[in-house]
């Protein structure tokens, strides 16, 4: 059939969109339908007629003018368009996400015109019809989220392509020959788009990087971060900037600052910690009260705006953590030595100092910079065998030394005394409403060459909380001092939950015998903070958390301050980790602003970076998570014929997911796969159903799989289902 005919015999009502979509890119032109058809590439009468028909119909909708006779222009504004982002699923599948909606619209893949996910488009809505989904088209795609992707290679003769292993990613990418770069075929390679030609079924580019060969693990950490457009090292004139930096300490800059350097200070971090943002100091008054400040490494002091070094923090945002390094924000100059609160050195910080009395009242507090002297490194282990022992002696096996050691008294009663008011601090916080996430980190036990050679889940103890207290209260405090000045301020949000998702949460755990109560918002709260509890230590706790981590909107920086939900504040800001995190450095300057008596900086100004932050903390996110499913993967593809005990914790019309309890990998079980019957999904149970057998394989249920495959490059585990596990 010739290619200008392909539309002959179609329904008047399919041109509707199409016209509709040419006037809309072309607002203020007006077509006649001669030009039309033309651009429909059309020239048969049938078709003509049906355009002049639509034209007319539209026109009498009035969702378009008839400028002068025989010409049309679209209405200026129509009801039927929107602007929104585009959500594509792993399935392939898209829906249009507007906050007009309060359900997402479904977009055929036929008329995604171009659109990739994440992208901000412009798009017609249709099909609104009461009790029917609305569907829509991509009438323009307004900003593309990324233009660089990451994928392996194929080259053919005379081009190439490069498919992704993003899910989400519906199309592979054309190479024209000369722009391969030095790639050879099989290489994993960041691309970038930079044509999508009205014709081709895939859009254009070129090679920008090679990262290495697929499955090699220095490859594939450059893959993560190259996929989320994070950089891996410094350029060459920031690291120059940052090493000609004077970090000495400077009689004339402490002669500026609250000396403190004679007050009792210690740092908590974990043992493998090389960037100390934040130490205590604690000191008895003779009111029988205490002062303690929370003192934080003043990386403003250093980062001074306008220079290289803030521009590529700020495009940062944020340190990332891989399973096997960190991608700092600052360099290392200044992340682990000069900015680094390390033991028995003196630095310059930022302070949030208080007096408060034994119940843990603040009557009395003090914002300001600071110099000061760090007595003691702790590592967490160290600190929890302080507090659970009340002994002064580190044994040798948590000592960071590897060497047992006796801490001073004057530091030990302090550690007690910090943990008895942490403990008063985190207990009012509940009784108002904070809800207790402490879902278990999975870390792992690596080798020389990045191996892993062992998996460990990091839970929260005493130590761990009794600095998240002090961190809090500060954060807290801080952002109060300024909120009740009513002046521009970087804030930590935190909406409600969204309704819809906690009562789909708890369609979830009432299969578990848990239960939400809906009567009030102190009540969602309460019961979230029981059910945490009680699934705590059971087969179900990850799944469960995981859920009710999901019900929470996300966390993120704004200058509107709508108070935090999860922690029960109605201010908070983060203050108290400057070398990782670029919203504190903002933070910072702005104190410092007011504190000098400075005017309401502009809100718009801070909202934008606010924004920017919060996007970049969202990446560094996903890079993170992706680095463990990557380690995790390679942890069980030396695992292969191994047995594991597992917790069914997705359900889906194409198989089940199971996560390992002992080490809490996640897999897919294929539906076509399990052969000792022909299971069907079943939504309501969140279940497979054996059609011979009646079995039941459920949210929550216990399995027995083995690895059927281990996709390095994709991330992704493949179970075999052995059989459901009898208890």
């Amino acid at each position: 059939m010739n290619k200008k005919h392909k539309h002959t015999g179609k329904k008047a009502k399919d041109f509707s969109h199409k016209i509709l979509k040419i006037l809309s890119k072309n607002a203020n032109r007006a077509f006649n339908y001669k030009q039309i058809a033309a651009l429909l590439e059309v020239d048969d009468t049938k078709s003509r007629n049906e355009i002049i028909k639509d034209l007319k119909i539209l026109a009498s909708q009035k969702q378009i003018i008839e400028t002068e006779p025989g010409k049309y222009l679209i209405k200026a504004i129509s009801q039927d368009y929107y602007e929104g982002t585009i959500d594509m699923t792993s399935r392939k599948t898209a829906y249009f996400i507007c906050d007009e909606f309060e359900e997402d619209v479904f977009i055929p893949n036929n008329n995604l015109n171009r659109a990739l996910d994440g992208d901000k488009v412009k798009v017609y809505v249709y099909n609104r019809r009461k009790g029917k989904r609305p569907e829509g088209e991509v009438i323009e795609v307004i900003e593309r989220l990324k233009d660089e992707f990451v994928g392996v290679i194929d080259i053919q003769k005379n081009f190439a392509f490069v498919s992704t292993a993003n899910a989400k990613m519906y199309t592979d990418i054309f190479i024209p020959k000369d722009k391969i770069g030095e790639a050879q075929n099989g290489d994993v390679v960041l691309v970038k788009i930079e044509d999508w030609p009205k014709k081709a079924d895939s859009p254009f580019g070129f090679v920008i990087k090679v990262l290495g060969k697929p499955g090699e693990h220095n490859t594939e950490i450059h893959a993560i971060l190259a996929e989320y457009g994070l950089p891996y090292d410094f350029p060459i004139d920031v690291e120059a900037y940052a090493q000609k930096l004077d970090t000495s300490i400077q009689a004339s800059e402490i002669a500026k600052r609250r000396d403190m350097r004679d007050t009792l200070t210690f740092t908590i971090d974990p043992k493998d910690a090389k960037d100390f943002d934040d130490a205590l100091s604690f000191k008895k008054l003779d009111n029988g009260n205490f002062e303690i400040g929370i003192h934080i490494a003043d990386v403003s002091h250093y980062v001074k705006e306008g220079t290289a070094l803030d521009d590529e923090a700020y495009q940062r945002g944020t340190s990332v953590y891989l399973v096997d390094r960190v991608v700092p924000m600052l360099p290392e100059v200044l992340s682990n030595f000069a900015c680094s609160l390390r033991p028995h050195e003196e630095k310059y910080t930022f302070s949030a100092v208080f007096e408060i009395t034994k119940t843990a009242q603040v009557v009395d507090q003090w914002f300001g910079r600071t110099v000061i002297y760090s007595d003691q490194r702790f590592a967490y282990e160290e600190a929890q065998h302080i507090i659970e022992t009340k002994k002064d002696v580190i044994p040798a096996d948590i000592s960071l030394t590897g060497e047992q050691y006796k801490v001073p008294a004057n530091i030990v009663e302090a550690t007690l005394k910090l943990d008895d008011l942490a403990k008063i601090l985190r207990s009012k916080r509940m009784a108002h409403g904070a809800i207790s996430f402490d879902k278990v980190e999975v870390k792992f036990h690596l080798n020389s060459e990045a191996d892993p050679t062992g998996v460990y889940f990091k839970i929260s103890k005493d130590a761990n909380h009794l600095i998240e207290e002090f961190m809090l209260l500060a954060n807290r405090k801080v952002a109060e001092f300024i909120g009740k000045q009513k002046k521009t301020f970087v804030y930590r949000i935190h909406d409600e939950p969204d309704e819809s998702k906690l009562m789909a949460l708890q369609g979830v755990i009432s299969k578990f015998g848990h239960s939400l109560n809906f009567k009030n918002k102190k009540s969602i709260s309460a019961s979230l903070n029981k059910l945490l509890d009680d699934v705590h230590g059971k087969k179900e706790q990850n799944l469960v958390d995981t859920l009710a981590i999901r019900t929470m909107s996300k966390a993120k920086y704004s200058t509107d301050n709508i108070g935090h939900y999860g922690l029960a504040f109605d201010y908070y800001s983060h203050f108290t980790s400057p070398i990782r995190r670029y919203p504190d450095v903002m933070v910072h300057r702005l104190l410092q602003h007011y504190l000098d008596g400075g005017k309401s900086a502009s809100e718009e100004e801070y909202e934008e970076k606010c924004e920017h932050s919060s996007n970049m903390e969202n990446l560094a996110t996903q890079a993170e998570r992706d680095s463990i499913k990557y380690m995790q993967v390679k942890y069980m593809q030396d695992h292969q014929d191994q047995e594991f005990l597992g917790v069914i914790s997705g359900v889906t019309e194409w198989g089940m997911y199971v996560e390992i309890v002992e080490n809490k990998c996640e897999g897919m079980c294929r539906i076509r796969e399990i052969k000792e019957d022909y299971y069907t999904f079943d939504e309501k149970q969140y279940a497979l159903v054996g059609a011979v057998t009646k079995n039941v394989l459920q949210l929550g249920d216990e399995v027995i799989v083995k690895v059927k495959n281990a996709d390095l490059v994709k991330k992704q585990l493949d179970f075999h289902f052995i059989r459901k596990h009898q208890a």
